[in-house]
C-alpha cells in the first residue's frame, strides 16, 4: 500500500522528485586532556571567528537570494556569537577545568539552556534556544573540523526533507535544484513556512516524522496545496505530477500579463492590492509583481539589524527611498512595532512570561518617546517625497491612540515652525486586538483610516499560539468569531467614510478573498509573490453578489469548515484555477 505522509499546506505547488535528507554530522564531543590551555583558548577563539565569517557569508547570501527580512534572523547570530558572556564563559571553563573547547562550550551552552528551563512556554525563548543551538553547532563543527551540509552542493533535482528547516539551510538554495522542502517541525506561520514562501517553492511542513520514513533517492509527490507527500508513487500519479507542475509555469506567464492592470471585480468594484515589505530592498519583487500601494512597512527591521538606536537621518533616508520610488501611490508604515517578542538589546525590557501580551509596539513608544519622537520626526520629513500614512500597531484603547496622535502633532508643529517641509499624512490604525475590534466604531471617528492585521487578531480571538505546533488547529481564519469581527470593522469604517485594509495573511487566501470582496473591503495587502494570483480572482468574482455568501457565512456558519464548504460552493471554479 502506498504511503501518504500528512502535513500542514505550508506553500502551494505540486513538484516530483527524488528525497534528499538534510540531516547533521555527528558532532558528539568527548572531554580530552589539554596540555596548553593558552593554544586551547585560541582554538576556541578562532572557530568563533570562522564561524562569524560563515554567517557573514550566510546573511550575504541571504540578503541576495531572499530579500532582506528574511536575513534579519543573521544579524542576531552574530550578535550571538559576538557576545562577550558567552566567550568569556567559555575561556573560564577552559582555564579553570582544564576543559577542551568543544566541551566547554557544551557546558556553557547547557547552563543557558538551564536557566531558560522555565521559560519553555515562551515563544521568544525557544526562539533563542534554537538560534542558540544553530550558532554553536557552526562553532563545534569548525572545532571537530567536520563540514556541515550544504545546499549549495546540490547539483541535481531534488525534494530536500530536514527535521526542521533553520534560516542557514536555505540560503544556499538554488531554485533549478531544490524543488521544494518537507518537514518534522514547523507550523504555516513558522520560519520553514515563510522562507519556502519567500522563494516560492512548495513545502509540507510538520509532518512529524518525514526524516525518518523518508531515505535519500526515494521518489515523492510533495502537494503543498493540501499538505499531503505520496511516497513511491506509481508512473500515472507522477505523469499528473508533471501536468500540474507545467500548468502552473504556463499559468505564472498568464499571471505576469497582470503586472500592469488595476485590480477590478467583475461587477466594476475597484479595490486596491498593496504589498507588505521590511525594507527598502524588497521593493523590486512588489513592482515586478504589480503592487498598487505598500500596505504595510515593518520599521523593526532598521532597528533589529543595527547595533545601537537608528539615527533621525538614517531613518529618513530610507524612508525617502521608499516613497520617492513609490510615490504617488500611497505607502502605509508602520511605527516600530518592537518588544515582547522581539525586544531590542539597546533597550531596556524585563522579561515577560507572555510577551505577545505584554509591552510590545505601541505600548513600547509611548514608554520610549525618545524613540518615538526621532521615528515621527523621520517619517514627517520623509513625507515631502509621496504619499505617506503612518500607522500605530497593536492599539487596545483610545487612550493610547490620543495619546500616540497628540505625540505626531506636537512633532509636526514643532517641524512647521523649523520650516521644515512636510506633505499631506494619514494617521491610522491596526486592529489586531479584539477590544479595538469590537469598538471599531468609536475608533473610525478618529483615525483617517484602518488596517486589519489578522495574523495577531486570529491568534489573540482564538487564544492560539499560531507558532505552537499542537494548538495550529485552532488558528483559523475563516472561524466565524473572526468572520464577524473583520466584518464589524470594516463596517465601522464605512460608516464613517474612512477606508479599511487588510495586512495580515488572510488578505491574500484565496478561501477569504471572496468573503472579504463581498464586505467591502478596500485594501487587500499581502506578500508580493500572492498580488498577482489576488488579482485574477478577483477580476473573476462579482462583489454584488457575494454579499450574499457574507450575510450566510455570518449568521449561519458555526465553524471554520462551515464557511470553508460556503466559499467553495459558490465559487467552485475560480478556486480550482
Amino acid at each position: 500500500m502506498r504511503t501518504m505522509l500528512k502535513g500542514i499546506a505550508a506553500s502551494d505547488g505540486v513538484v516530483c522528485g527524488q528525497v534528499y535528507r538534510l540531516v547533521d554530522p555527528d558532532l558528539t564531543v568527548h572531554r580530552r586532556a589539554i596540555t596548553n590551555l593558552d593554544n586551547e583558548v585560541n582554538r576556541f577563539h578562532q572557530a568563533l571567528e570562522a564561524a562569524v565569517s560563515d554567517v557573514e557569508a550566510i546573511k550575504t547570501r541571504a540578503t541576495k537570494n531572499l530579500g532582506t527580512e528574511s536575513a534579519q534572523v543573521f544579524s542576531a547570530h552574530i550578535v550571538m556569537l559576538k557576545d562577550p558572556e558567552l566567550t568569556t564563559r567559555v575561556d573560564a571553563q577552559i582555564r579553570d577545568q582544564q576543559l577542551n573547547a568543544e566541551v566547554a562550550l557544551a557546558n556553557v551552552v547547557q547552563a543557558y539552556e538551564h536557566s531558560f528551563a522555565g521559560l519553555t512556554d515562551n515563544p521568544y525563548m525557544q526562539e533563542r534556544i534554537t538560534d542558540l543551538h544553530d550558532v554553536t553547532k557552526r562553532v563545534t563543527a569548525h572545532l571537530l573540523r567536520v563540514p556541515l551540509p550544504d545546499l549549495a552542493l546540490v547539483d541535481h533535482p531534488v525534494i530536500v526533507v530536514t527535521h526542521d528547516l533553520i534560516p542557514s539551510d536555505t540560503v544556499s538554495v538554488n531554485p533549478r535544484y531544490i524543488l521544494g522542502f518537507i518537514t518534522d517541525l514547523g507550523g504555516r506561520t513558522s520560519h520553514s513556512s515563510i522562507l519556502a514562501r519567500s522563494m516560492a517553492l512548495p513545502a509540507v511542513v510538520g509532518t512529524k516524522t518525514a526524516t525518518t520514513q523518508l531515505t535519500n533517492g526515494e521518489m515523492v509527490i510533495l502537494n503543498g496545496t493540501h499538505g499531503q507527500v505520496m511516497v513511491d508513487p506509481d508512473a500515472d500519479e507522477l505523469a499528473k505530477a508533471r501536468t500540474t507542475m507545467h500548468q502552473r509555469t504556463v499559468n505564472q506567464k498568464r499571471l505576469n500579463r497582470l503586472r500592469h492592470h488595476g485590480t477590478v471585480s467583475q461587477d466594476g468594484v475597484g479595490v486596491t492590492l498593496a504589498a507588505n515589505i521590511g525594507t527598502a530592498q524588497d521593493l523590486p519583487s512588489i513592482l515586478k509583481n504589480g503592487a498598487e500601494a505598500v500596505g504595510l512597512m515593518r520599521t523593526e527591521f532598521l532597528y533589529m539589524d543595527a547595533a545601537e538606536l537608528p539615527s533621525e537621518d538614517d531613518q529618513f533616508d530610507v524612508y525617502k527611498q521608499v516613497l520617492t520610488a513609490l510615490a504617488p501611490r500611497p505607502v502605509v508604515i508602520r511605527t516600530l512595532d518592537i518588544g515582547g517578542d522581539k525586544p531590542l538589546p539597546y533597550l531596556k525590557h524585563k522579561p515577560e512570561t507572555n510577551p505577545f501580551m505584554g509591552d510590545r509596539a505601541i505600548r513600547q513608544s509611548l514608554t520610549h518617546q525618545n524613540v518615538f519622537r526621532s521615528q515621527l520626526r523621520a517619517l514627517l520629513r520623509a513625507s515631502a517625497f509621496g504619499n505617506l500614512r503612518i500607522m500605530f500597531p497593536m492599539i487596545a484603547t483610545l487612550d493610547e491612540f490620543r495619546q500616540a496622535k497628540a505625540i505626531y502633532d506636537d512633532e509636526r508643529s514643532a517641524l512647521t515652525v523649523a520650516q521644515v517641509p512636510m506633505g499631506h499624512v494619514k494617521i491610522g490604525m491596526m486592529v489586531e486586538v479584539p477590544a479595538a475590534a469590537l469598538l471599531a466604531d468609536r475608533f473610525a471617528q478618529e483615525v483617517d483610516f484602518m488596517s486589519i492585521g489578522t495574523n495577531d487578531l486570529i491568534g489573540y480571538t482564538m487564544a492560539a499560539d499560531r507558532t505552537n505546533q499542537d494548538v495550529a488547529y485552532l488558528y483559523q481564519p475563516y472561524h466565524p468569531a473572526i468572520l464577524r469581527l473583520v466584518n464589524r470593522v470594516i463596517t465601522a469604517g464605512h460608516s464613517a467614510g474612512i477606508p479599511v485594509a487588510m495586512c495580515g495573511e488572510m488578505a491574500g487566501d484565496p478561501i477569504a478573498v471572496p468573503l472579504l470582496l463581498g464586505m467591502g473591503l478596500d485594501e487587500f495587502s499581502m506578500g508580493a509573490g500572492s498580488i498577482l494570483k489576488t488579482r485574477r480572482l478577483i477580476s473573476q468574482l462579482n462583489a454584488h453578489d457575494l454579499q450574499a455568501l457574507v450575510e450566510t457565512a455570518l449568521n449561519s456558519a458555526s465553524t471554520s469548515q462551515e464557511v470553508i464548504t460556503m466559499v467553495q460552493a459558490a465559487v467552485p471554479d475560480l478556486l480550482k484555477s
